[in-house]
């Protein structure tokens, strides 16, 4: 029987739907309509376990899974030993500390000697001592953010997505332990056949990956200032020139990454491009 990769993913909450995309963004067919907790994927050689997410690092670890995909947040508060391989790009969010809207307390060092409820309470408790805070830790699982209302602590120590339930529970936040998002995980002693296929894994995720943080973008330009706009668009190598039909004119086709997508426009626009088309990748590889 051909080996297989283990990858662990959440059974259910917030990152099964952006792990069960990516894998489907990377041409891995995988149904699991029965709510099955164990599937093998139909083209690729993988078999994927639906965990819950604080038992993902454990498993790894203990070597039931090979890999997993799971919240940094997650890996830091169990401490297991995995290799962290690479980030994932979906699932963002922030642990931060918490306050009441109109209470007393304004900064972390207000929290001297304070009652601070949450579910990380290692993470918090690492964090404090580096700002020799000393406070109380009460570790509790859900709803955390009621602590302060129900009298069971002055603040609270909790993941942040939007922000809405901090809102609705009259808190706000007052320091940033640590900006998360999901991760590959890896056990630290993989067999060969196994490497070879995360290895392969890996291709496809920064692939899609590459694809996301990219535009491929179609533009019209003035032969006489291809110069600049070409330097403006420098691509996966460089741009590609092919003439219009219109004399003095040309098109220009580029890849612009997203984070200088509207700098770069603007300064095209100016340099005389026209009929500027933008255009999502689905897959990237260099």
């Amino acid at each position: 029987m051909k080996e297989r990769l283990r990858i662990a993913v959440q059974k259910s909450g917030r990152l099964y739907d952006g792990s069960m995309k990516l894998l489907k963004e990377c041409g891995i067919e995988i149904s699991n309509g029965n709510n099955h907790l164990r599937v093998t994927a139909n083209n690729f050689p993988i078999e994927v376990f639906f965990l819950r997410d604080d038992d993902i690092p454990e498993y790894v670890q203990d070597s039931v899974a090979d890999i997993g995909f799971v919240g940094e947040n997650v890996v830091q508060e169990k401490n297991k030993e995995v290799d962290t391989i690479e980030k994932l790009g979906f699932g963002k969010c922030r642990l931060s500390i918490a306050v009441p809207k109109n209470g007393e307390l304004r900064s972390i060092a207000d929290l001297r000697d304070k009652k601070i409820a949450t579910s990380y309470p290692l993470i918090l408790t690492n964090y404090l001592k580096e700002k020799n805070i000393s406070a109380l830790i009460h570790e509790i699982s859900g709803s955390v953010e009621i602590a302060p209302k129900i009298g069971l602590a002055d603040a609270i120590c909790d993941l942040v997505s939007s922000g809405s339930t901090l809102f609705t529970n009259e808190l706000t936040e007052i320091e940033t332990i640590l900006n998360s998002e999901a991760v590959l995980i890896s056990n630290k002693k993989l067999a060969d056949e196994k490497k070879l296929i995360l290895e392969s894994l890996q291709f496809r995720l920064q692939s899609v990956k590459k694809a996301k943080n990219n535009k491929y973008v179609l533009l019209n330009a003035p032969n006489d200032k291809l110069d600049i706009i070409c330097k403006l668009l420098p691509g996966m190598k460089s741009p590609t020139i092919l003439p219009l039909a219109e004399k003095n004119w040309s098109s220009v086709h580029s890849v612009i990454n997203e984070s200088d997508f509207w700098n770069v426009i603007e300064q095209l626009k100016q340099n005389g491009a026209q009929g500027i088309l933008v255009i999502p990748i689905e897959k990237m590889i260099i």
